[in-house]
């Protein structure tokens, strides 16, 4: 009979609530019809599987076009070092974020993207995105 000898071995997960939300800080954009894309590089976004506590290593890339806040960058650089520790999925990771996001910027648009290093042969990539009803709408009405 094998045993496994990594079943009781685990690392401290802490939980999604654990993401610190209140650190994150908008302020204001001048330019809210400009049209103008942000973007934001990471190689060093990194949270814990839920089921292990082994960790996540992704470049994060977020673009959005503001309406009128943009995001504070060390806020930002905060907020995303909150996940650390915590035990979430790839893919609810791009899309917790996405939600922080345009919750706090309201913006036109916002795509956050993940690509994860490769476990197990298998490399990871995945998207999250938003559209505001505002940019929906001038999108339908050009057809």
């Amino acid at each position: 009979m094998t045993v496994d000898k990594y079943a009781s071995r685990r690392f401290d997960i802490q939980q999604e609530d654990a993401i610190d939300l209140a650190v994150l800080e908008a302020i204001p954009f001048d330019y809210p019809d400009s049209a103008t894309e942000i973007v934001y590089e990471t190689d060093e976004f990194t949270f814990v599987c839920p089921w292990t506590g082994l960790p996540d290593f992704a470049r994060l890339v977020l673009r959005y076009i503001p309406s009128n806040s943009l995001a504070e960058l060390k806020s930002l650089k905060y907020y995303l070092t909150s996940y650390r520790n915590v035990g979430i999925l790839q893919e609810h990771a791009v899309n917790r974020v996405l939600q922080d996001l345009v919750q706090l910027l309201k913006p036109v648009s916002m795509v956050v993207e993940a690509e994860y290093k490769e476990r197990g042969g298998i490399k990871t990539k995945a998207v999250a995105r938003y559209e505001s009803n505002k940019n929906k709408e001038a999108a339908d009405e050009s057809k």
